[in-house]
């Protein structure tokens, strides 16, 4: 901990307005499940439609599978939820003849938007066919959007307000910390000098396993500092993984994420520059490992990242490709907003 009046801004103690949290620092957490429990049943509820069929209306809601979540880092919030819901409707005909039937939704989560959300509509199995059920698919349907696209907009305004704690002064950007001087900062190995003279990191079994050599560039909307840890924090890699990790960010250290599917260990960290890694797909030949550089460069406001992938299994490129591009660099984007 810094001395009062010294040291890294992040930790002052001096200046809190509610002596927590300084600058809206530290990742902080709020379950949200309960409220959207209630908010979604609400929302659901009002669903109704009419037509020249007779009118339809959503009655209850027999099934709502799910969580939600926010988070606080650094002053942003981050949204979490996934719901798998089941409502029920009942038609009226001209008739006065009632029909009952179900509204289903699989994918209302974070990564979803209203527009994009898989809604169907289907009638029990005991009612004979009706005009009310293509009533519900052409103005039932986009009345259920309207109303989870609401309950996602409500989640980011009403409910998360407050949720960025004041500062004594209003809020304020942490000053970086001063950098070391720079022959004493540590330097990362080129992608040229790590193929040139492999390290502890280089492919295992190369002999027996004919290989390929991967290249991604990505740019994040951060800094190089908090990407470099949103790969090496364990906490970080579970929320955007959305599966239990466990990351042991030192030279040596082990990590598995995505219930083993990925495993390996670090073999150089430079921290906020470049990290080196061992890194095997489950599916791969035994004990063979490639070796994964990731570099981190600042572009004032923004970070490229190169990875170079050492060693692939010939046969895997695509895959590996894919889920890097899928598991690593889209899923950190939609998950921390960079």
């Amino acid at each position: 901990m810094a001395k009062w009046g010294e040291g890294d801004p992040r930790w002052i103690v001096e200046e809190r307005a509610d002596a927590t949290n300084v600058n809206n620092w530290h990742w902080t957490e709020s379950n949200v499940t309960p409220w959207s429990e209630e908010r979604l049943k609400a929302l659901l509820l009002e669903v109704k439609v009419e037509g020249s069929e007779g009118m339809c209306q959503v009655t209850d809601v027999s099934k709502l599978e799910g969580e939600a979540c926010i988070n606080n880092r650094k002053g942003k919030l981050f949204y979490f939820y996934e719901w798998v819901i089941r409502a029920n409707w009942i038609g009226t005909a001209k008739t006065g003849v009632k029909y009952k039937g179900t509204v289903d939704v699989a994918n209302l989560s974070d990564e979803n938007d209203a527009d994009d959300l898989d809604i169907s509509v289907a009638l029990c199995a005991d009612h004979p066919p009706t005009p009310l059920l293509q009533l519900m698919k052409t103005k039932g349907i986009p009345e259920v959007r309207k109303a989870l696209g609401l309950y996602m907009k409500q989640l980011k305004t009403e409910f998360s307000q407050g949720m960025i704690l004041p500062t004594a002064n209003g809020p304020k950007a942490p000053n970086p910390p001063p950098n070391p001087p720079a022959q004493s900062k540590p330097q990362v190995q080129s992608k040229t000098q790590i193929s040139s003279a492999p390290s502890s990191g280089a492919p295992c079994s190369a002999a027996k396993t004919s290989t390929r050599n991967i290249q991604l560039k990505e740019t994040f909307f951060t800094t190089p500092d908090e990407l470099y840890a949103t790969f090496i924090s364990q906490d970080f890699v579970q929320i955007f993984t959305r599966s239990a990790a466990q990351v042991d960010a030192r030279s040596g250290g082990k990590f598995q994420l995505l219930d083993g599917s990925v495993c390996g260990e670090f073999v150089q960290l430079v921290p906020d520059r470049g990290i080196e890694m061992k890194w095997r797909f489950r599916s791969w030949p035994k004990d063979h490992f490639a070796t994964v550089i990731l570099l981190f460069e600042d572009r004032g406001g923004e970070t490229a990242l190169s990875v170079d992938i050492q060693g692939v299994p010939a046969g895997s490129e695509d895959s590996t490709r894919e889920g890097w591009n899928r598991f690593y660099l889209q899923a950190i984007k939609q998950t921390f907003g960079y």
